[in-house]
């Protein structure tokens, strides 16, 4: 009796003592989730660079990350800079009057009147419906401006992110195989059971990362060179935002059809075909054909559940989610599945004596 007190005792102290844990560093969880992540993705590499060091794991680990940096982190803040600049100068021109939004709204009214009298069927207000779009357009623009002077603001706080992301990613690459075989020497499930996880969250956070985000990417490339080759300005803003709605079941469409339509509109058939060729045949097709192949096979996972797991990720932690959602999806699987493998074994029966 005295030794089931004291053993729950423990159980009950170490769920505390863990949940106190992760209180005191839940703001730096995500970091370290990929921190995590970048070490699988770049485990092979460390491989490869510390067979050529020797047995010198902090100088291959170092020699990573610095690939890891000029790789990935470098480009990705020469982007966000871009982004930025080119989203404070669209806010700009909408806040001097250089783009003038009532103008197009005019010239769209003349060339196509159609739409006016279709809008009057409906028993709909040309005008009013035009100062609302104006109104919305200005809401949109001061909301881009202060999301941009929020990131200004914030930006401190993600260098520290930033840097501490960096920081335990270096020991990871360098002690990652030894902290796993610790993890499963802790964890009290089966050994078994433990490496099943352990390489099903391997195989999602390499099949989400260079599945989804290489499909968006790629979108995202191939319609800001759209954007800049037919003379939309802001090109570099127009195929980011194109990359986070592939992440999406959006789809970039949402952003490369109404262009084609303006385009249309306005008379400039040529780029308007340019674009919704460009846009279906090329950019579509690499979702269409890429995705299932890089995220869908190798997760083995169903594409409904990989759409409500990605958006529900998305949903709970930002950006982050479209990776950590299918992981967290893929986990529930694979505990349910093992649940059954243990709940439906065959048992030992006698063969009776005939």
């Amino acid at each position: 009796m005295k030794r089931n007190f004291a053993h729950s005792f423990f159980l009950v102290l170490l769920f505390l003592v863990t949940l106190t844990f992760f209180g005191l560093i839940k703001e730096y969880l995500l970091a370290t989730f990929w921190s995590i992540v970048l070490a699988l993705l770049f485990r092979r590499t460390q491989d490869r660079i510390l067979n050529r060091v020797g047995d010198k794991k902090n100088l291959a680990a170092g020699l990573t990350l610095t690939g890891i940096l000029l790789m990935v982190i470098l480009p990705l803040f020469l982007i966000g800079y871009a982004v930025t600049t080119e989203g404070i100068d669209f806010y700009n021109q909408i806040d001097s009057g250089e783009i003038k939004v009532k103008e197009y709204l005019d010239n769209l009214r003349s060339q196509v009147p159609v739409v006016e009298r279709f809008l009057e069927n409906l028993n709909l207000d040309v005008d009013q419906l035009r100062s609302s779009i104006n109104e919305s357009l200005a809401n949109i623009s001061k909301t881009i401006a202060s999301s941009i002077f929020s990131f200004t603001q914030n930006f401190i706080g993600f260098v520290i992110q930033l840097a501490i992301m960096l920081y335990v990613l270096f020991f990871f690459l360098r002690d990652g195989r030894d902290l796993v075989k610790k993890l499963v020497w802790v964890l009290p499930i089966g050994d078994e059971k433990e490496w099943a996880l352990i390489r099903r969250f391997e195989s999602v956070a390499r099949a989400t990362v260079k599945g989804s985000l290489v499909v968006a990417m790629a979108q995202g490339s191939a319609g800001g060179l759209l954007f800049f080759f037919v003379g939309i300005p802001g090109a570099v803003l127009w195929g980011v935002l194109m990359t986070i709605v592939s992440l999406l079941p959006l789809g970039s469409g949402i952003i490369w059809i109404p262009a084609a339509i303006i385009f249309f509109v306005q008379g400039e058939i040529t780029k308007a075909i340019i674009i919704v060729l460009v846009g279906s045949l090329l950019i579509g097709l690499l979702d269409n054909f890429l995705r299932p192949r890089l995220v869908g096979n190798d997760t083995k996972m169903p594409d409904y559940l990989i759409l409500l797991s990605t958006l529900g990720g998305l949903t709970w932690v930002g950006i982050s989610g479209f990776v950590l959602g299918p992981i967290i999806a893929a986990f529930f699987i694979t505990c349910w599945e093992m649940m059954g493998e243990n709940s439906n074994q065959p048992k030992e029966t006698e063969v009776p004596d005939r």
